[in-house]
């Protein structure tokens, strides 16, 4: 068996095509497009490309994206200003403060940030209100990964209602929500985490698995029931030769790239997962395109609640 491969971004284009006549309606109607603020705090290599190309994928669909960029000696309170600066924005739609925050603000820095978020601005869906409208099926602006995963399941026709799903991880950011999603779609649902007896027996019970737990081929070929649909929400960066060989044969393609580049990033998920799954999200190319599209989805549907 040879997994058919579900292809985040052929269905992150269509949701920007999708977008750009409400952008464009929008703009019309308000004298503006529609706008997003990103916070970003500190120099930190990764969160710089995540941001990029956020605000390049703005401004693809004619949206306003701007970054505000905070040292890293930047105080919680000059953090905490700048968001409140963007809650009282007339131009600002949605506003997003990229995580990770830098550790010497405190173990508690992200959920005071998260907390102070306007919830009608709040396009990531981290903030308790948002949560709390999640949980009850009525949530305006939903988490963008888990939606992202949800959009793909259902455009590339994966049933998930009377499905059994199991999510591998309990964060706030995907594995809960990522759950009340499925559960919302009619799903039956696990969630496992570090603490779960007997993990593979319960992932190989799986109809849909989703594997979020930040740790490079976690899931591996006897965890997975046979013509499962396995959803990759991992972004892990390989560097060590040992380990990308052990992961890849020697004809991969992916071998080619690591020598190229000297890094590469892999899923949760094993190769060779591939074949046992029926159906798979690759890393790169799965999961990762959706969230931007789902967080440019929700600052459009934010602007739109704003300016009727």
């Amino acid at each position: 068996m040879s997994a058919r491969i579900l292809d985040g971004a052929a269905v992150a284009a269509a949701i920007r095509e999708e977008l750009k006549p409400r952008v464009a309606a929008f703009s019309a109607r308000a004298g503006r497009p529609p706008g997003l603020g990103i916070v970003l705090v500190g120099a930190h290599a990764p969160s710089e490309i995540y941001v990029r190309n956020k605000l390049k994928a703005a401004g693809e669909i004619g949206c306003r994206a701007d970054l505000f960029r905070l040292p890293d000696s930047a105080s919680l309170n000059y953090v905490l200003r700048a968001v409140r600066d963007l809650n009282e924005s007339e131009v600002h739609d949605g506003i997003l403060v990229q995580d990770p925050l830098p550790a010497a603000l405190g173990d508690d820095a992200s959920q005071a940030v998260f907390d102070l978020i306007d919830p009608a601005k709040d396009v990531d869906g981290f903030t308790p209100i948002s949560a709390g409208r999640l949980s009850q099926n009525r949530a305006h602006l939903a988490p963008c990964t888990p939606s992202g995963v949800i959009e793909l399941l259902v455009r590339s026709d994966i049933p998930i209602a009377g499905a059994h799903a199991v999510v591998i991880g309990r964060s706030d950011i995907v594995g809960k929500p990522m759950a009340l999603l499925l559960l919302h779609k009619s799903a039956t649902v696990s969630i496992c985490h570090s603490k779960t007896k007997d993990l593979p027996g319960l992932t190989r019970q799986a109809d849909i698995l989703v594997a979020a737990v930040g740790r490079t081929a976690f899931v591996r070929p006897d965890m997975v029931k046979p013509g499962a649909t396995v959803v990759d929400v991992g972004i892990n960066r390989v560097t060590d030769r040992a380990e990308v060989e052990s992961l890849f044969p020697p004809e991969s393609a992916r071998r080619a790239d690591f020598e190229r580049r000297g890094s590469l990033v892999v899923g949760d998920v094993h190769p060779a997962v591939a074949d046992v799954a029926g159906a798979l999200t690759p890393v790169p190319g799965g999961v990762g395109p959706l969230t931007i599209a789902l967080l440019l989805r929700n600052t459009v549907t934010a602007a739109e609640a704003r300016v009727p």
